[in-house]
């Protein structure tokens, strides 16, 4: 019989510390049972436990070639649906909290993206002319969307690329959920400004003129990262007045303008990999979230590199924070005790279509 599932409400008041020991123990109680994932945005009480970090793509793919039973994936929703996706069939991917969303993903959904390209077919025949491409921060249900339709998926470090590929095959390319990635990519491989709209899903035909679709190469969804966007022109122009020696580096999810004014754009990866092989007492200006950077600052800071967050006001990602020590001590004690809690489970049809998305993607880098 299957055990019943303690409660959370237990776990509501314990203190840090408390929760803690708990996890120690939950950890070494399940041993290789279980792997903890840990994204780099996590807060680091939680990061610290983690047995494998990165970010989303490169975490899921870790978890594919794990023996583990329990696959915690202490990130967000959509990043627990990609490892479910891509690990075998009898293992567990659990999220410690169902309410880790991303207020990005959630800003492309299927009905609002199956009714665009409904819209866009009123102007041309969208499955000969556009391939649908999603950032993997984004719904399973929109993955194999793209799967179904001939698109695929792309990672801030491989956006460039498939937009590449995409071109290769037809001529235009719907981009969601996230703008400015999109922009970004397609500035990246010399697609006019004029050349790339937006596509207000709000709106009757996004907002745009059968002219505007027909012209535009890059139809760019309107969604964006609330984190991303509290970067700005002027936090760059009053560090490098300061600074005229710092270098800047920013996430490509920035608005175009910031971008263009940093030193290097790229993913979490690449501006991890650049700060750590800078020269000793550099001083960086960085545009992602405040729990990477945090922890940036203080790995580096042997080295005599200063690490400073671009916004002047504390801008963290707020779902993702959702997993804390108290939710993962729960996680951890009803596997230890055989309850699966929390389980992200893709359905089967949906999970095959998402999959041949992801594949292509694999395929093309």
């Amino acid at each position: 019989m299957q055990a019943t599932a303690i409660a959370f409400d237990r776990f509501k008041p314990l203190q840090d510390d408390a929760c803690e020991s708990r996890i120690v123990a939950g950890k070494a109680a399940l041993g290789k049972r279980a792997v903890i994932l840990g994204h780099h945005y996590q807060r680091a009480d939680v990061y610290k436990h983690a047995d494998l970090t990165g970010d989303s793509l490169k975490l899921s793919k870790l978890a594919s070639q794990t023996d583990a039973d329990y696959i915690v994936f202490c990130g967000v929703h959509f990043m627990a649906e990609v490892a479910d996706i891509l690990s075998k069939p009898e293992q567990a991917v659990i999220l410690p909290d169902m309410n880790a969303g991303c207020s990005m993903a959630d800003m492309a959904n299927l009905a609002k993206v199956e009714r665009a390209w409904r819209e866009l077919g009123a102007v041309l025949d969208p499955d000969q002319a556009i391939t649908p491409v999603t950032y993997i921060n984004s719904a399973a249900d929109l993955k194999a969307f793209c799967g179904e339709h001939g698109g695929i998926v792309c990672t801030s470090s491989n956006a460039k690329q498939i937009l590449e590929w995409s071109f290769a095959r037809r001529e235009k390319v719907l981009f969601f959920p996230d703008q400015h990635l999109g922009r970004w990519s397609g500035y990246m491989i010399g697609i006019p400004p004029d050349e790339m709209v937006v596509w207000d899903f709000d709106e009757p035909l996004g907002g745009l003129t059968p002219e505007q679709i027909r012209k535009a190469r890059i139809l760019l969804w309107k969604g964006h990262c609330s984190v991303h966007q509290m970067f700005q022109v002027q936090h760059v122009l009053n560090f490098r007045n300061q600074y005229p020696e710092g270098m800047v580096i920013s996430h490509p999810e920035c608005n175009f303008e910031v971008c263009k004014l940093s030193d290097y754009v790229g993913s979490t990866d690449f501006i991890i990999n650049t700060v750590a092989e800078s020269k000793p007492d550099t001083r960086w200006l960085v545009g992602t979230e405040l729990n990477l950077v945090n922890r940036i600052a203080e790995q580096f800071k042997p080295q005599g590199k200063i690490v400073r967050f671009m916004a002047p006001t504390v801008c963290m990602c707020s779902t993702m924070a959702r997993i804390d020590p108290q939710h993962l001590a729960w996680t951890l004690e009803n596997l230890v005790e055989g309850k699966v809690v929390n389980q992200i489970k893709v359905p089967a049809r949906e999970a095959e279509l998402a999959r041949t998305a992801l594949k292509r993607m694999l395929e093309v880098v």
